[in-house]
């Protein structure tokens, strides 16, 4: 079954119609009509699981950020904060795809825009090609790691772990990533400044009062709105579905908001009051999440909801318009479908996989290496790492991670950890090539001068980045398990 899904692939074919198919094939030959049942059951179980309903409400929380412009007005708010700095636009540019990463798990979506954003003013600076490049491949692939990651939910729901739990555990792993690549650029850029050249003087030397409105009316408010609704969910006073829903909300009110004349002084206040008053909302969740208190979730959802429909009739002269809300619903309806298809799909491939007995000789192999725990998660790491080059992360997690799990328990491994540990390891099926989607996803928005390879060579050096943040969670695992331990246990 693994060698025609493989071969399938390769030729083309639709992966969770492919899955479907070899499962449904496989299936009555070892089954007989059985098969039937079993899809229609694995279908309902689908269509009826609670954690999968925050995947379209984050994606449709992304796409309103991405097609209101609020991007493009967080970069340019960065990028004046942090003019003085060396590298300062490829600082801005990873800045901007961690603080998108956590309000959608888009990776397309996030190296396309910042690929017409970012990326030409960075070669307009004189950058070159291949740090700029990386730069905007591996910061838009933050989205994998950064909570709400799509990437988690589907990892949760297969691995049976609380996708709260992996939420809290991937907060501080995605800071280190994120961290040690900017980390990465400014040491390139002081070994040799002709990498990315300093901004001229006046885009430098920008008024300090210039920059705080700039982040106020741009950074404050969208960071209020992802604030709350991660910080409910860390906290536990919201479900993932919950908070997504609330996101989803305040996103639509920001992207009318920003799309407001802001000539009229009332459109600034509105904003500004309603970016104070989500962070003040994310505050008190914090307060409630620390002192133990019994909150009625159903009464703050309520209060939120009317506070946020209250703002968005109140904003006159919009320009977000019903088409981008029309195009943010069609592209959130796709993505979804192709995530239930694909769940579907894997759900039945695996169930006929497992009834066969396809995981026994895999199982009966690795132990019959006698290997320690570290000699596991070498090796799991491993192989998913070498999985990442043909093969794209959805495929990675509904298809091979069933194999692995049911040697956790054998190695005394903590599925969430592992899970941790995946998320970051997929960062690369997004960057290695030959399917190396990111580098192509920003090929077909780069200039037509920019040459394949030389993204190929930009993105090396961050692959790199990826695996040193591998060993460093693997070394010092706290790094992951402390938030989560610490409030759930």
């Amino acid at each position: 079954m693994l060698g025609m899904f493989v071969v399938f692939i390769m030729f083309g074919f639709p992966i969770a119609f492919t899955l479907m198919a070899l499962g449904v094939f496989f299936g009555y030959f070892a089954m007989g009509d059985l098969i039937f049942n079993l899809l229609v059951q694995r279908t309902y179980s689908v269509m009826t699981n609670d954690v999968l309903i925050s995947i379209p409400l984050f994606v449709f929380m992304g796409y309103i950020i991405e097609r209101a412009n609020i991007l493009d007005r967080l970069f340019r708010s960065l990028q004046l904060a942090a003019g003085p700095v060396p590298a300062s636009l490829a600082l801005a540019t990873l800045a901007t795809c961690a603080i998108f990463a956590t309000a959608t798990g888009i990776v397309g979506a996030c190296v396309t825009l910042m690929g017409l954003l970012a990326f030409p003013a960075m070669l307009r600076a004189g950058y070159d090609v291949k740090i700029a490049a990386g730069v905007v491949c591996a910061g838009g692939c933050l989205g994998i790691l950064i909570p709400p990651s799509v990437m988690l939910i589907l990892y949760g729901a297969t691995a049976g772990v609380s996708v709260v739990k992996l939420y809290a555990g991937a907060f501080f792993p995605g800071i280190m990533l994120a961290g040690l690549y900017m980390l990465y650029v400014i040491i390139m850029t002081l070994l040799n400044p002709k990498l990315a050249p300093q901004l001229p003087a006046e885009e430098r030397n920008v008024p300090f009062a210039t920059v705080l409105w700039a982040l106020v009316t741009s950074f404050a408010p969208l960071a209020g709105l992802i604030g709350a609704a991660l910080g409910s969910i860390i906290f536990g006073l919201a479900t993932p579905s919950e908070a997504a829903a609330m996101g989803s909300l305040g996103a639509l009110l920001l992207a009318v908001g920003y799309g407001a004349d802001f000539k009229r002084r009332h459109n600034v206040i509105l904003v500004q009051t309603f970016g104070v008053l989500a962070a003040a909302f994310f505050v008190y969740l914090i307060v409630c999440g620390m002192s133990n208190l019994n909150v009625d979730r159903r009464v703050v959802t309520v209060a939120l909801f009317a506070t946020l429909l209250t703002g968005i009739a109140l904003v006159p002269g919009t320009s977000f318009t019903f088409v981008q809300l029309k195009e943010s619903v069609f592209l959130t309806a796709r993505t979804t479908a192709m995530v239930c298809w694909l769940f579907i799909g894997s759900f039945t491939f695996s169930a006929v996989f497992a009834y066969l007995g396809g995981h026994e000789p895999i199982e009966k192999f690795m132990l019959a290496m006698n290997l320690s725990t570290t000699g596991f998660m070498v090796l799991a790491q491993f192989i998913i790492f070498v999985l990442g080059w043909p093969l794209e992360w959805t495929e990675i997690i509904v298809i091979f991670m069933p194999i692995f799990l049911p040697l956790l328990k054998t190695f005394n491994v903590d599925p969430l950890f592992f899970g941790l540990l995946v998320a970051l390891n997929i960062q690369t099926s997004f960057l290695s090539p030959p399917v190396a989607m990111a580098p192509f996803y920003l090929k077909g928005v780069a200039p037509s001068w920019v040459n394949i390879n030389d993204i190929f060579r930009g993105v090396m050096p961050f692959m790199i980045i990826v695996i040193v943040s591998m060993i460093m969670l693997y070394t010092f695992p706290q790094i992951g398990l402390w938030l989560p331990n610490k409030l759930y246990h």
